[in-house]
């Protein structure tokens, strides 16, 4: 079928008037000019992103590798000058008593409420939830230890109970990751990967 398809366009083209052909190859030949000009609009643009010793290799395979390279060359130029030396706080231990990526003012509220002996309501979500799940990984440990097959209706019984309980730790992971600044988020447990990981610790333990 593409073959009758293309042996009809070949028949059409050759049996079309010359002036149709001229038009055709007059598009084609149009087209290829508008987009090497494209082209040579986006290597413009591209180049003069470049660094300038990368800058004009228009040939040159320019690699994340080759960009680094420069990167570190100006690095090391840069120390060879002393450029690095006279910092401020310079030999002195950093200050990490403040969050670069919180907002100054919440990061002035928290200092505030440590110094009374207060803290946010996430540092304190965050202490419960790992209580929790110190305790619910205790109880799954014992439930798992008091029964040889777990298909019974002792183990299945446990299990719905520990499943209610990790659901509702869950739901404060969910909140506690909504109130959390940027970057301290936490994630929720699987009961499958629990019970996979007290599986292989419980081989361990034999």
């Amino acid at each position: 079928m593409g073959l009758r398809l293309a042996g009809r366009k070949a028949l059409t083209l050759i049996s079309s008037p010359p002036c149709i052909i001229g038009r055709f190859r007059w598009a084609s030949s149009s087209s290829k000019v508008n987009s090497d000009r494209l082209s040579s609009v986006i290597d413009t643009v591209n180049d003069s992103k470049l660094p300038p010793e990368l800058r004009g290799q228009r040939n040159n395979v320019r690699s994340e590798t080759d960009i680094i390279n420069v990167v570190e060359q100006r690095v090391w130029h840069a120390m060879e000058e002393g450029q690095f030396e006279n910092l401020p706080g310079k030999g002195k231990p950093l200050d990490l008593s403040c969050n670069p990526h919180a907002d100054p003012a919440e990061d002035t509220l928290y200092r505030i409420l440590n110094k009374n002996g207060c803290a946010p309501e996430w540092v304190e979500l965050n202490k419960e939830i790992r209580n929790s799940i110190a305790e619910w990984r205790a109880a799954l440990k014992r439930a798992w230890a008091c029964t040889d097959e777990h298909h019974d209706s002792k183990w299945l019984e446990s299990s719905e109970a520990l499943k209610l309980q990790l659901r509702n730790i869950n739901n404060k992971v969910f909140h506690y990751n909504l109130i959390v600044p940027f970057g301290r988020q936490m994630n929720g447990l699987k009961w499958e990967r629990e019970i996979d990981k007290l599986s292989e610790q419980m081989q361990l333990d034999k």
